[in-house]
Formats: C-alpha cells, structure tokens, sequence
C-alpha cells in the first residue's frame, strides 16, 4: 500500500498544480519555462562557488591533511569517547556529502549497520549538513560575500551535534 502511495505522489503533485493553475487562470507551461531560465541563469551564477568548493575538497583529500587531521585528534576522541573510525566522517562531512556517504558506506560494510560505530556514523551523517557546499550554493546564487557569520555558527551547530550524537548513541545503543 505505501509503494503505491510513493508512486503516485509526482503525479498527484504535477495535477494538483495543474488544477491550481487553470483555476486561478495561469498560463502554466509559460511559468514554467519562466522558472526553468530563471533556473539555468542560477545554475550558471553558482557555478564558479561550485568548481571552487570541488577543487578545494579534491586538494584536501589529496594533500592526505585528513589523514594528519586524523591523527591529531586521535587523542581527543578517546577522552570523549567517539570511536576512532568515524573521525574521518567528521572531517570530509562539513566539505563533500558524497565524500562523506561514501566514509558512511565504508564503515557500514567494514563493522555493519547494528554495531555501535554504525549507528554514530548513521546518525552522525543524519544530523549534520555540508557547510561549506551549501554557503557556497546558496551564497553564491545570491551574490553574498560576507558569510563570516554564517560560517562561525555552522560550524558551532556542527560540532554541537558531534557531542549530541556522540551522547545520545553512547546512552542508547551502548
């Protein structure tokens, strides 16, 4: 029953648009080409914060910094008690959701989706967003050059949801 649900939601959407627009008298084929231009003109203001947020994730991951970061926080994970392996997906999470599902996938297939650094890494990529590729996203389609601010809370929330996760999974899988 909720397969069938899922299938038919687009349609549904597409025609209870559809309905709405004729009722109110819109011309809906012209507004949506109007939002596709107004889409690809985005997709090309955005696109130079894009290639510059892959090349700078691509020379992190190359310069094995992760790796050295890794190593420099190892000490700090044991005192609270977050399971080393997952320290490589609180690093690449911030910077690449790709890079970060593929850290997930490694860790799920390497200790399995029920062990304990399973369920970190699960909730851990649950709980917490690619900062800088959406500031570079949503910035850059807005033309914002200033996002110190921005930049200085995400990263609180991010590591606040560090010691959430951390505690939560401790006290309720552990």
């Amino acid at each position: 029953m909720l397969e069938i649900i899922s299938l038919a939601m687009m349609p549904a959407i597409v025609l209870i648009i559809s309905v709405y627009g004729y009722i109110k008298g819109v011309d809906i084929y012209d507004t949506f080409i109007e939002g596709a231009v107004e889409g690809i003109k985005t997709a090309i203001k955005i696109m130079p914060n894009l290639i510059a947020i892959f090349i700078a994730i691509g020379i992190f991951r190359g310069s094995q910094a992760l790796e050295m970061f890794i190593n420099l926080l190892n000490p700090i994970t044991n005192i609270l008690g977050m399971p080393e392996e997952v320290l490589p997906l609180v690093m690449i999470r911030p910077l690449s959701g790709s890079g970060a599902l593929g850290v997930v996938r490694d860790i799920v297939s390497h200790y399995g989706a029920d062990s304990f650094i399973g369920i970190v890494a699960s909730v851990m990529m649950g709980s917490s967003e690619t900062i800088f590729y959406t500031m570079a996203l949503y910035f850059g389609s807005i033309g914002v050059k200033d996002h110190r601010h921005t930049l200085k809370a995400a990263l609180v929330s991010y590591i606040i949801s560090i010691f959430i996760t951390i505690f939560i999974c401790s006290h309720l899988f552990n």
